[in-house]
């Protein structure tokens, strides 16, 4: 498992163990063997994560995470699970962006240690690489039960509680 930071904004500095973790865990949650995988993330700030949101998504403000899969994964009928990359040929899983800004404001709201929110968010957008979402209903049932058991393993509360 490979995760390469690209670290755009010096306050994620030391975010490589942390993104690594945090995806090996998603990717072996869904049954993969992360060590065959690879993911590109980018660690920005607000502005740059809203010129992307902008770009990409046609929204003008910042979030905490996007992701951009390197290929459709997603499953037709709702709930079920997405198609699962094959290795050799699907090993790049694609690429995502976090924003320091928003995930430290929203971890200070909720009064959630800033490492289990950014642990949290990198799942979050590792599963999405992997076709899941929660734009439908019983995918974002499933998608949200997923990042609970990975987290669990991780020793981080539900972050849905």
């Amino acid at each position: 498992m490979i995760v390469e930071c690209v670290i755009e904004d010096d306050r994620w500095l030391g975010l490589a163990t942390l993104a690594d973790r945090a995806a090996f865990a998603a990717l072996s949650g869904v049954g993969l063997e992360a060590s065959a995988f690879e993911i590109s993330m980018l660690a920005c700030g607000d502005t740059r994560i809203s010129a992307l949101n902008a770009d990409f998504r046609q929204k003008g403000a910042a979030t905490n995470v996007l992701s951009w899969p390197s290929s459709e994964r997603g499953a037709d009928v709702d709930g079920d699970m997405p198609v699962q990359p094959q290795v050799p040929q699907d090993t790049q899983l694609g690429d995502i962006a976090i924003s320091y800004d928003t995930i430290a404001r929203e971890a200070a709201q909720s009064g959630t240690p800033l490492v289990d929110h950014v642990t949290h968010l990198i799942v979050h957008g590792t599963l999405h690489l992997l076709g899941f979402d929660h734009v439908r209903d019983l995918d974002g049932a499933l998608m949200e039960g997923l990042e609970t058991e990975i987290l669990g393993k991780l020793d981080i509360r539900d972050p849905y509680l």
